[in-house]
């Protein structure tokens, strides 16, 4: 995939009360993609637990602070969408970022395991010299593995 300019680009403040209207772009982004109305709804699902993390945890529920999110209509050899969301937050090393424990019962902290397994691929990285980019991309159905689950290694190191 090749990162020309996003088709669609938003900046939005840390506002959970914007969460409704993004999902709303990103459903009807995924429709036009081509995803089915499940697969669009997961999506959203898994963008909503990206913002939800950087508004509760990066900015400590401070909801003035920007966040942008990009996205990109594939139509390579492997159609889906790509998802860009960076924000200002103070940076975490990324490798620091994982699901609590599944067998823990209580609720909250499955953000992480969500976009995982939702999501084809997924990461985390520093973003210059503040803020954070949560890196997500989906696949148009045939080759749907979600980015934290157990499969063929790909030959990027990384087991699926």
């Amino acid at each position: 995939m090749s990162m020309s300019e996003p088709q669609l680009q938003i900046k939005l403040l840390s506002d959970p009360q914007l969460l409704g209207p993004v999902r709303g772009i990103v459903k009807a982004s995924a429709e036009k993609a081509g995803f089915d109305a499940d697969s669009a709804s997961h999506l959203c699902l898994a963008v909503d637990e990206g913002l939800a993390n950087i508004i509760r945890h990066g900015y400590e529920s401070d909801h003035e602070q920007p966040i942008w999110m990009s996205i990109w209509f594939e139509a390579d050899d492997q159609p889906g969408l790509t998802i860009h969301i960076e924000d200002e937050a103070q940076q975490v090393d990324p490798s620091t970022i994982r699901s609590r424990d599944l067998e823990e019962v209580r609720p909250g902290g499955l953000g992480v395991h969500l976009i995982q397994e939702i999501m084809d691929e997924c990461s985390w990285e520093k973003r210059g010299d503040k803020g954070m980019i949560l890196k997500l991309r989906k696949r148009l159905p045939g080759n749907l593995t979600g980015c934290g689950s157990s499969g063929p290694d790909d030959g990027d190191g990384i087991e699926r």
